[in-house]
């Protein structure tokens, strides 16, 4: 099930849009009026994106999508009755996924959720593949720096050390850093 955030100060803007995103396949559309309450709403209900306008009474839109993503890392797509680049700059420092103007139309409003919806999710994907290579990073420089205590202490070669590191982690069912970081306690060895 597919639900989306609409929050636009203006009800007729608010019903067209729904209408939209119903016929695109969006099977819950939530729907307030202004920023604050689209933090709120979206915080509470964890929709797959969100469609804000920027000029809303409260909470702009860009001040909510911020907030929004602070919690949710999910695409907002933002609607303007007017585009400036200042904006424009402020959207793209929040992550924002696309920017449509009003008049909305149906032909500009699903290859923007698709694009937002992918992007997210590659972007997502990126996060993801960081946080492992610099876990990966972690546990390597702690190995090593255990690596060089065996070599000086026990006056051993860099293949031995690691030898006795990979010994110690086979016999007490643990990982190379869990041993590492043993090692460097004092806690083995």
């Amino acid at each position: 099930m597919r639900t989306i955030l609409i929050c636009d100060d203006e009800p007729v803007i608010r019903m067209n849009l729904k209408g939209m995103l119903v016929e695109v396949g969006f099977d819950e559309v939530l729907e307030c009026g202004n920023g604050k309450d689209a933090v709120e709403m979206a915080l509470a209900s964890f929709p797959d994106m969100a469609v804000l306008d920027v000029a809303m009474p409260h909470m702009d839109g860009i001040t909510a999508a911020t907030e929004i993503r602070k919690k949710l890392k999910i695409p907002i797509i933002l609607l303007t009755n007017c585009y400036d680049a200042q904006t424009a700059k402020r959207a793209a420092e929040c992550g924002i996924a696309a920017f449509l103007t009003k008049p909305l139309r149906e032909q500009d409003l699903l290859p923007a959720i698709e694009i937002a919806l992918a992007h997210t999710e590659v972007v997502e994907d990126l996060k993801e593949k960081i946080e492992d290579l610099r876990e990966t990073i972690e546990n390597r420089k702690v190995i090593e720096k255990a690596k060089g205590y065996l070599m000086e202490k026990d006056r051993l070669g860099e293949a031995d050390a690691y030898r006795v590191m990979q010994k110690l982690a086979m016999d007490k069912r643990r990982t190379l850093r869990q041993i590492a970081d043993g090692i460097l306690k004092g806690e083995l060895k």
